[in-house]
Protein backbone atom coordinates (compact mmCIF):
# COMPACT_ATOMS: atom_id res chain seq x y z
CA UNK A 1 0.00 0.00 0.00
CA UNK A 2 1.39 3.40 -0.96
CA UNK A 3 1.69 5.77 1.95
CA UNK A 4 0.93 9.40 1.30
CA UNK A 5 0.86 12.31 3.71
CA UNK A 6 1.01 11.29 7.37
CA UNK A 7 -0.07 14.13 9.67
CA UNK A 8 2.55 14.85 12.32
CA UNK A 9 1.51 14.95 16.00
CA UNK A 10 -0.27 18.18 16.80
CA UNK A 11 2.35 20.22 18.69
CA UNK A 12 0.43 20.88 21.89
CA UNK A 13 -0.57 17.24 22.21
CA UNK A 14 3.10 16.49 22.91
CA UNK A 15 2.83 18.18 26.32
CA UNK A 16 1.20 15.26 28.15
CA UNK A 17 4.24 14.56 30.36
CA UNK A 18 4.67 18.24 31.24
CA UNK A 19 0.97 18.59 32.16
CA UNK A 20 1.18 15.47 34.34
CA UNK A 21 4.13 16.95 36.23
CA UNK A 22 2.32 20.26 36.76
CA UNK A 23 -0.86 18.50 37.87
CA UNK A 24 0.96 16.93 40.82
CA UNK A 25 1.08 20.27 42.61
CA UNK A 26 -1.86 21.19 44.90
CA UNK A 27 -4.30 23.16 42.78
CA UNK A 28 -3.15 21.47 39.59
CA UNK A 29 -1.61 22.67 36.36
CA UNK A 30 -1.78 26.24 35.07
CA UNK A 31 -1.84 25.71 31.32
CA UNK A 32 -0.18 28.62 29.54
CA UNK A 33 0.89 26.61 26.52
CA UNK A 34 -1.92 27.46 24.08
CA UNK A 35 -2.92 31.07 23.42
CA UNK A 36 -6.58 30.43 24.16
CA UNK A 37 -8.40 33.32 25.88
CA UNK A 38 -9.66 32.72 29.41
CA UNK A 39 -11.80 35.85 29.79
CA UNK A 40 -15.41 36.33 28.73
CA UNK A 41 -16.62 38.30 25.71
CA UNK A 42 -18.79 41.35 26.50
CA UNK A 43 -22.29 40.32 27.66
CA UNK A 44 -23.94 42.04 24.71
CA UNK A 45 -21.84 39.95 22.32
CA UNK A 46 -22.88 36.72 24.04
CA UNK A 47 -26.52 37.86 24.02
CA UNK A 48 -26.31 38.56 20.28
CA UNK A 49 -25.64 34.87 19.64
CA UNK A 50 -29.22 34.14 20.69
CA UNK A 51 -30.86 36.81 18.54
CA UNK A 52 -33.83 35.34 16.59
CA UNK A 53 -33.88 34.85 12.85
CA UNK A 54 -30.19 33.98 12.44
CA UNK A 55 -30.17 30.20 12.05
CA UNK A 56 -32.93 29.29 9.59
CA UNK A 57 -31.15 30.13 6.37
CA UNK A 58 -27.62 29.80 5.02
CA UNK A 59 -25.46 32.76 6.04
CA UNK A 60 -23.46 34.56 3.35
CA UNK A 61 -19.99 33.06 2.99
CA UNK A 62 -18.48 36.50 2.38
CA UNK A 63 -20.07 37.93 5.53
CA UNK A 64 -23.25 39.90 5.99
CA UNK A 65 -23.22 43.53 4.83
CA UNK A 66 -23.45 44.55 8.49
CA UNK A 67 -20.40 42.49 9.45
CA UNK A 68 -18.33 43.74 6.52
CA UNK A 69 -19.27 47.33 7.32
CA UNK A 70 -18.37 46.82 10.97
CA UNK A 71 -15.01 45.34 9.95
CA UNK A 72 -14.27 48.24 7.62
CA UNK A 73 -15.29 50.73 10.29
CA UNK A 74 -12.98 49.08 12.82
CA UNK A 75 -10.05 49.08 10.37
CA UNK A 76 -10.50 52.81 9.79
CA UNK A 77 -11.17 53.69 13.43
CA UNK A 78 -8.45 51.62 15.09
CA UNK A 79 -5.84 50.98 12.40
CA UNK A 80 -6.00 54.09 10.23
CA UNK A 81 -6.76 52.50 6.86
CA UNK A 82 -9.79 52.55 4.60
CA UNK A 83 -11.37 49.64 2.73
CA UNK A 84 -14.60 49.28 0.79
CA UNK A 85 -16.86 46.85 2.69
CA UNK A 86 -18.55 45.81 -0.54
CA UNK A 87 -15.47 44.79 -2.50
CA UNK A 88 -12.42 44.70 -0.20
CA UNK A 89 -13.57 42.77 2.89
CA UNK A 90 -14.81 39.21 3.46
CA UNK A 91 -15.44 36.92 6.42
CA UNK A 92 -13.71 33.66 7.29
CA UNK A 93 -14.42 30.82 9.71
CA UNK A 94 -11.71 31.84 12.13
CA UNK A 95 -8.35 32.86 10.76
CA UNK A 96 -6.59 29.54 11.30
CA UNK A 97 -8.63 27.89 8.54
CA UNK A 98 -7.77 30.80 6.26
CA UNK A 99 -4.05 30.43 6.98
CA UNK A 100 -4.24 26.68 6.36
CA UNK A 101 -6.30 26.87 3.15
CA UNK A 102 -5.01 29.99 1.38
CA UNK A 103 -1.96 28.33 -0.25
CA UNK A 104 -4.04 25.70 -2.04
CA UNK A 105 -6.36 28.37 -3.44
CA UNK A 106 -3.48 30.59 -4.48
CA UNK A 107 -1.85 27.60 -6.21
CA UNK A 108 -5.02 27.13 -8.27
CA UNK A 109 -4.84 30.84 -9.17
CA UNK A 110 -1.13 30.73 -10.12
CA UNK A 111 -0.14 27.12 -10.87
CA UNK A 112 3.29 28.18 -12.13
CA UNK A 113 4.32 29.02 -8.56
CA UNK A 114 4.91 26.51 -5.79
CA UNK A 115 6.39 28.22 -2.71
CA UNK A 116 5.07 29.73 0.50
CA UNK A 117 7.45 32.11 2.31
CA UNK A 118 6.88 32.46 6.05
CA UNK A 119 8.73 33.78 9.13
CA UNK A 120 11.32 31.35 10.49
CA UNK A 121 9.95 31.77 14.03
CA UNK A 122 6.20 31.67 13.73
CA UNK A 123 2.81 30.09 14.21
CA UNK A 124 3.13 26.53 12.79
CA UNK A 125 0.08 26.74 10.50
CA UNK A 126 1.93 28.89 7.94
CA UNK A 127 4.20 25.95 7.20
CA UNK A 128 1.41 23.39 7.50
CA UNK A 129 -0.77 25.33 5.02
CA UNK A 130 1.98 24.92 2.43
CA UNK A 131 2.33 21.23 3.25
CA UNK A 132 -1.41 20.64 2.89
CA UNK A 133 -1.33 22.41 -0.48
CA UNK A 134 1.53 20.21 -1.68
CA UNK A 135 3.90 23.15 -2.16
CA UNK A 136 7.26 24.20 -0.75
CA UNK A 137 7.40 25.89 2.65
CA UNK A 138 10.45 28.17 2.84
CA UNK A 139 11.17 30.05 6.08
CA UNK A 140 12.91 33.40 6.14
CA UNK A 141 14.51 35.43 8.92
CA UNK A 142 14.82 38.71 7.01
CA UNK A 143 13.19 39.87 3.81
CA UNK A 144 16.51 40.94 2.31
CA UNK A 145 17.86 37.42 2.80
CA UNK A 146 15.16 35.70 0.72
CA UNK A 147 16.74 34.18 -2.38
CA UNK A 148 15.41 35.67 -5.60
CA UNK A 149 14.91 32.13 -6.91
CA UNK A 150 12.48 31.50 -4.05
CA UNK A 151 10.78 34.86 -4.54
CA UNK A 152 10.17 34.04 -8.22
CA UNK A 153 8.38 30.83 -7.18
CA UNK A 154 6.40 32.39 -4.32
CA UNK A 155 2.63 32.06 -4.15
CA UNK A 156 2.64 34.37 -1.14
CA UNK A 157 4.70 35.86 1.64
CA UNK A 158 3.34 35.62 5.18
CA UNK A 159 4.09 38.29 7.77
CA UNK A 160 2.82 38.29 11.34
CA UNK A 161 2.92 41.42 13.46
CA UNK A 162 2.69 41.46 16.45
CA UNK A 163 4.41 38.12 16.11
CA UNK A 164 3.38 34.86 17.68
CA UNK A 165 5.45 33.73 19.60
CA UNK A 166 8.00 36.55 19.98
CA UNK A 167 5.79 39.64 20.23
CA UNK A 168 8.05 41.39 17.70
CA UNK A 169 6.61 44.20 15.58
CA UNK A 170 7.49 44.18 11.87
CA UNK A 171 7.72 47.03 9.38
CA UNK A 172 4.64 46.09 7.40
CA UNK A 173 5.13 48.83 4.80
CA UNK A 174 8.52 47.34 3.92
CA UNK A 175 6.94 43.90 3.53
CA UNK A 176 4.24 45.33 1.27
CA UNK A 177 6.88 47.02 -0.88
CA UNK A 178 8.90 43.81 -1.12
CA UNK A 179 5.86 41.95 -2.41
CA UNK A 180 4.84 44.61 -4.92
CA UNK A 181 8.34 44.78 -6.41
CA UNK A 182 8.22 41.02 -7.06
CA UNK A 183 4.50 40.52 -7.77
CA UNK A 184 4.16 38.30 -4.68
CA UNK A 185 0.94 38.65 -2.63
CA UNK A 186 1.73 39.61 0.96
CA UNK A 187 -0.61 38.07 3.53
CA UNK A 188 -0.36 39.94 6.81
CA UNK A 189 -1.65 38.05 9.84
CA UNK A 190 -2.62 40.82 12.25
CA UNK A 191 -4.73 38.91 14.75
CA UNK A 192 -2.86 40.55 17.68
CA UNK A 193 -3.07 44.07 16.25
CA UNK A 194 -4.99 45.43 19.25
CA UNK A 195 -2.29 44.16 21.61
CA UNK A 196 0.53 46.40 20.46
CA UNK A 197 2.42 48.15 23.27
CA UNK A 198 5.55 49.66 21.74
CA UNK A 199 3.53 51.54 19.11
CA UNK A 200 -0.14 52.13 18.28
CA UNK A 201 -2.04 49.34 16.50
CA UNK A 202 -1.45 49.36 12.75
CA UNK A 203 -2.03 47.36 9.57
CA UNK A 204 -0.28 46.64 6.30
CA UNK A 205 -3.27 48.29 4.60
CA UNK A 206 -1.93 51.72 5.57
CA UNK A 207 0.67 51.28 2.83
CA UNK A 208 -2.06 50.79 0.22
CA UNK A 209 -4.17 47.80 -0.79
CA UNK A 210 -2.41 46.66 -3.96
CA UNK A 211 -1.07 43.14 -3.60
CA UNK A 212 -1.76 42.77 0.11
CA UNK A 213 -4.31 41.21 2.42
CA UNK A 214 -4.69 41.84 6.14
CA UNK A 215 -6.11 38.99 8.19
CA UNK A 216 -7.95 39.71 11.43
CA UNK A 217 -9.54 37.59 14.13
CA UNK A 218 -12.05 38.19 16.88
CA UNK A 219 -10.58 35.28 18.86
CA UNK A 220 -7.98 37.45 20.58
CA UNK A 221 -9.53 40.91 20.35
CA UNK A 222 -12.89 39.85 21.77
CA UNK A 223 -12.17 36.57 23.62
CA UNK A 224 -14.34 34.94 20.96
CA UNK A 225 -12.11 32.01 19.97
CA UNK A 226 -14.84 29.40 20.40
CA UNK A 227 -17.12 31.19 17.93
CA UNK A 228 -14.64 30.91 15.01
CA UNK A 229 -14.91 34.19 13.17
CA UNK A 230 -12.48 36.48 11.40
CA UNK A 231 -12.13 38.49 8.20
CA UNK A 232 -9.64 39.46 5.53
CA UNK A 233 -9.34 42.77 3.72
CA UNK A 234 -7.22 44.40 1.07
CA UNK A 235 -6.56 44.06 -2.67
CA UNK A 236 -9.97 43.93 -4.38
CA UNK A 237 -8.92 41.35 -6.97
CA UNK A 238 -7.45 39.00 -4.33
CA UNK A 239 -10.48 39.43 -2.08
CA UNK A 240 -12.84 38.71 -4.96
CA UNK A 241 -10.93 35.61 -6.03
CA UNK A 242 -10.78 34.16 -2.51
CA UNK A 243 -14.42 35.04 -1.85
CA UNK A 244 -15.53 33.09 -4.90
CA UNK A 245 -13.41 29.99 -4.37
CA UNK A 246 -14.28 29.86 -0.67
CA UNK A 247 -18.00 29.94 -1.54
CA UNK A 248 -17.51 26.72 -3.49
CA UNK A 249 -15.68 25.19 -0.53
CA UNK A 250 -18.64 25.91 1.75
CA UNK A 251 -16.63 28.06 4.12
CA UNK A 252 -19.23 30.23 5.83
CA UNK A 253 -19.30 31.53 9.41
CA UNK A 254 -22.58 30.80 11.16
CA UNK A 255 -25.34 33.40 11.10
CA UNK A 256 -25.51 33.97 14.89
CA UNK A 257 -21.74 34.32 15.06
CA UNK A 258 -21.66 36.89 12.25
CA UNK A 259 -24.30 38.93 14.09
CA UNK A 260 -22.40 38.74 17.38
CA UNK A 261 -19.15 39.70 15.65
CA UNK A 262 -20.85 42.79 14.24
CA UNK A 263 -21.76 43.81 17.78
CA UNK A 264 -18.24 43.12 19.07
CA UNK A 265 -16.47 45.17 16.40
CA UNK A 266 -18.53 48.23 17.28
CA UNK A 267 -17.09 48.46 20.80
CA UNK A 268 -13.49 49.27 21.77
CA UNK A 269 -13.80 49.75 25.52
CA UNK A 270 -13.66 46.04 26.33
CA UNK A 271 -10.52 45.71 24.21
CA UNK A 272 -8.72 48.42 26.18
CA UNK A 273 -9.60 46.54 29.37
CA UNK A 274 -8.26 43.31 27.90
CA UNK A 275 -5.03 44.98 26.83
CA UNK A 276 -4.43 46.14 30.43
CA UNK A 277 -5.22 42.66 31.75
CA UNK A 278 -2.66 41.02 29.50
CA UNK A 279 0.01 43.59 30.31
CA UNK A 280 -0.47 43.16 34.08
CA UNK A 281 -0.51 39.37 33.80
CA UNK A 282 2.71 39.35 31.79
CA UNK A 283 4.41 41.58 34.35
CA UNK A 284 3.48 39.19 37.14
CA UNK A 285 4.54 36.18 35.09
CA UNK A 286 7.93 37.82 34.54
CA UNK A 287 8.37 37.83 38.32
CA UNK A 288 7.36 34.17 38.58
CA UNK A 289 9.76 33.17 35.83
CA UNK A 290 12.63 35.14 37.35
CA UNK A 291 12.06 33.37 40.67
CA UNK A 292 12.89 30.02 39.04
CA UNK A 293 15.88 31.31 37.07
CA UNK A 294 14.09 31.90 33.77
CA UNK A 295 14.22 35.67 33.20
CA UNK A 296 11.90 37.11 30.56
CA UNK A 297 11.38 40.58 29.07
CA UNK A 298 8.08 42.24 28.31
CA UNK A 299 7.14 42.00 24.60
CA UNK A 300 6.40 44.79 22.14
CA UNK A 301 3.09 43.14 21.26
CA UNK A 302 0.76 40.11 21.64
CA UNK A 303 0.40 38.40 25.03
CA UNK A 304 3.28 35.96 25.13
CA UNK A 305 6.57 35.90 26.99
CA UNK A 306 9.34 34.52 24.77
CA UNK A 307 12.44 33.55 26.70
CA UNK A 308 15.71 31.80 26.13
CA UNK A 309 16.14 28.47 27.90
CA UNK A 310 19.26 27.96 30.03
CA UNK A 311 21.81 25.91 28.10
CA UNK A 312 19.43 26.01 25.12
CA UNK A 313 17.34 23.09 26.46
CA UNK A 314 13.73 24.24 26.14
CA UNK A 315 12.21 20.92 27.21
CA UNK A 316 14.29 20.92 30.42
CA UNK A 317 13.23 24.50 31.15
CA UNK A 318 9.59 23.62 30.47
CA UNK A 319 9.87 20.67 32.85
CA UNK A 320 11.49 22.84 35.55
CA UNK A 321 8.72 25.42 35.21
CA UNK A 322 6.07 22.71 35.60
CA UNK A 323 7.78 21.22 38.66
CA UNK A 324 8.29 24.51 40.48
CA UNK A 325 5.25 26.56 39.50
CA UNK A 326 2.72 24.25 37.82
CA UNK A 327 2.90 26.38 34.68
CA UNK A 328 2.72 24.50 31.38
CA UNK A 329 4.67 26.36 28.69
CA UNK A 330 5.43 25.59 25.03
CA UNK A 331 8.94 24.60 23.93
CA UNK A 332 10.18 26.83 21.13
CA UNK A 333 10.51 24.02 18.60
CA UNK A 334 6.74 24.22 18.14
CA UNK A 335 7.40 27.50 16.30
CA UNK A 336 10.15 26.39 13.94
CA UNK A 337 13.65 25.01 13.89
CA UNK A 338 15.11 28.48 14.50
CA UNK A 339 13.56 28.64 17.98
CA UNK A 340 14.52 25.34 19.58
CA UNK A 341 16.36 27.03 22.45
CA UNK A 342 13.38 29.10 23.59
CA UNK A 343 10.01 28.66 25.26
CA UNK A 344 6.72 30.55 25.14
CA UNK A 345 4.48 31.40 28.07
CA UNK A 346 0.99 32.72 27.24
CA UNK A 347 -0.71 35.12 29.66
CA UNK A 348 -3.99 33.24 29.36
CA UNK A 349 -4.84 32.42 32.96
CA UNK A 350 -6.91 34.47 35.34
CA UNK A 351 -5.24 36.51 38.07
CA UNK A 352 -6.03 33.97 40.77
CA UNK A 353 -4.33 31.17 38.82
CA UNK A 354 -1.26 33.30 38.16
CA UNK A 355 -1.16 34.19 41.86
CA UNK A 356 -1.23 30.47 42.63
CA UNK A 357 1.92 30.05 40.54
CA UNK A 358 3.47 33.05 42.31
CA UNK A 359 2.71 31.57 45.73
CA UNK A 360 4.45 28.34 44.77
CA UNK A 361 7.74 30.20 44.40
CA UNK A 362 7.26 32.32 47.52
CA UNK A 363 6.24 35.62 45.97
CA UNK A 364 4.10 37.90 48.14
CA UNK A 365 0.49 38.05 47.02
CA UNK A 366 -0.50 40.78 44.60
CA UNK A 367 2.88 42.51 44.47
CA UNK A 368 2.38 43.67 40.86
CA UNK A 369 -1.22 42.88 39.95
Amino acid sequence: MTTGFVPPPYPYERLGEIKAIADKLPGGAIDLSVGTPCDSPPPEVVAALAAPGRVEGYPPSIGTPALRSAAAGWIERRLGAMVDPDTEVAACVGTKEFVASAPQYLRLRTPSRDTVLYPAISYPTYEMGATLAGVRAVPYERLDEIAEADAERALCLWVNSPNNPTGELSDLAVAAGWGRERDVPVLSDECYAEFSYAQPPTTILRSGLAGVLALHSLSKRDNFAGARIGFYAGDAELVHYLREVRKHAGQMPSGPVQHAATVALADDEHVELQRRRYWDRMQRLCQVLAAVGLPASMPDGAFYLWLEAPDGDAWAATRLLAERTGIVASPGEFYGAASTGYLRVAAVATEDRIELAASRVGLAAGSSM
